[in-house]
């Protein structure tokens, strides 16, 4: 299948594919004289890689996961071990996020009880 149809069944654009190539991302599709012509593992590679994108990894961190990938099969152990990784990464940052939320409620709370302390609950 030429890069449009490959695009389209994949939920990506032309642009997306071609700069995928560019960085390494995809392996360079094979060619039909000066067309690039993509089979069903292109279009697995590109649906999980949008796939991965959405769900907060970065296009460096897929670089890793990828770099050996040659064959048929995705690198399905080195996924496993990158969605450990990122899972853990995501609790960290909302282990922060909820005391960052603690800090504002207990901050919101003091500006409370000072503006009742000072008669301010008075002025508009």
């Amino acid at each position: 299948m030429y890069i449009g149809k490959a695009a389209q069944l994949s939920g990506t654009t032309v642009k997306t594919i071609r700069h995928y190539e560019a960085i390494g991302l995809l392996p360079p599709p094979e060619r039909q004289g000066q067309y690039r012509v993509y089979t069903q593992q292109s279009v697995e590679l590109l649906t999980f890689i949008k796939c991965a994108q959405q769900l907060g990894f970065k296009l460096k961190e897929l670089q890793t996961i990828l770099l050996t990938h040659q064959g048929a099969d995705l690198p399905w152990e080195l996924a496993g071990k990158a969605i450990a990784d990122k899972k853990r990464e995501v609790l960290g940052q909302i282990t922060g996020l909820q005391q960052i939320y603690a800090g504002l409620e207990a901050f919101e709370a003091s500006l409370a009880g000072a503006r009742y302390q000072c008669g301010l609950e008075r002025l508009p």
